[in-house]
């Protein structure tokens, strides 16, 4: 017998004319704040960087993450935007990887050419909020049904009822988005626990990195998708080349740690990895 959880919540909030408010949108904003949030918090605590100076990278960071998200959707979803290019400057249709790697970039090439800033600190300060603010987000996609997974006969399953929903209606799926939210928080969990425990810096940065990418290239085989490469989905592609550059990193990363604190405690400094 199956444990089936039914969805009959409207992905719309309000219409008002031709304006429409809806959940997804507003979770997807709450998602934001929860992440800036999380990183203005962790500032204060370590009193790393001057408040204009953060607030100027997340204004960069946003804008190019947010263009990036419309841009790796596009990518994904190209014969749907040939159709109708006018989507491309909707406020729907966002993609996770394109809004991670462009507030990545965005950080980075802030803290490269002001100078004012190393990126592996803002990066190891930024992932517990990044993958938090991404629990939060995905419940935006629960309500909304658009990454719905796979039609199952498996123990467990949602079946979404509402006309509105961008899901197939009255068919047993898997909540992968369900899955994804407490993967994420579990992730969470893992990185508070480890903040300030790992050197040398960019280190936490790397292991959200490779949490989240082998949860993207395990994840993305419960759902539907178009083939990008090899039969993989677009995420997937993403994930595997995000997922192999970082564990080679911290790889390479421990290993120098380990023979820098070697060779530093042999000179008598007392240097120790943490």
């Amino acid at each position: 017998m199956q444990s089936v959880f039914y969805i009959d919540i409207s992905p719309v909030i309000v219409r008002i004319g031709d304006f429409q408010l809806e959940w997804y949108g507003v979770l997807i904003a709450l998602a934001v704040v929860t992440a800036v949030g999380w990183l203005f918090f962790e500032n204060r605590r370590r009193r790393s960087l001057g408040d204009a100076t953060l607030v100027l990278a997340v204004v960069i960071g946003l804008i190019s993450g947010f263009i990036f998200a419309k841009l790796f959707h596009v990518i994904d979803h190209f014969s749907l935007y040939q159709q109708d290019p006018g989507r491309i400057l909707s406020f729907e249709g966002w993609a996770v990887w394109g809004l991670v790697l462009g507030v990545v970039l965005g950080f980075w090439l802030y803290g490269k050419f002001s100078g004012r800033y190393r990126f592996t600190l803002l990066a190891d300060m930024l992932a517990p909020g990044l993958i938090l603010g991404q629990a939060v987000g995905r419940i935006g996609c629960t309500i909304n049904g658009c990454c719905y997974g796979l039609e199952t006969t498996s123990p467990l399953a949602v079946i979404y009822t509402h006309p509105d929903s961008y899901a197939p209606l009255g068919i047993p799926v898997l909540p992968v988005t369900i899955f994804e939210i407490l993967f994420n928080f579990v992730v969470f969990g893992v990185l508070f626990s480890l903040r300030n425990k790992l050197r040398p810096q960019g280190s936490l940065f790397l292991i959200y990195c490779t949490f989240y990418a082998a949860w993207r290239l395990g994840s993305d085989f419960m759902r539907d998708g178009t083939p990008f490469l090899v039969g993989l989905h677009e995420a997937q592609v993403i994930a595997l080349i995000v997922m192999l550059a970082a564990l080679s990193l911290i790889v390479f990363k421990v290993r120098w740690a380990s023979s820098s604190s070697l060779s530093e405690v042999s000179k008598g400094s007392g240097l120790r990895m943490m």
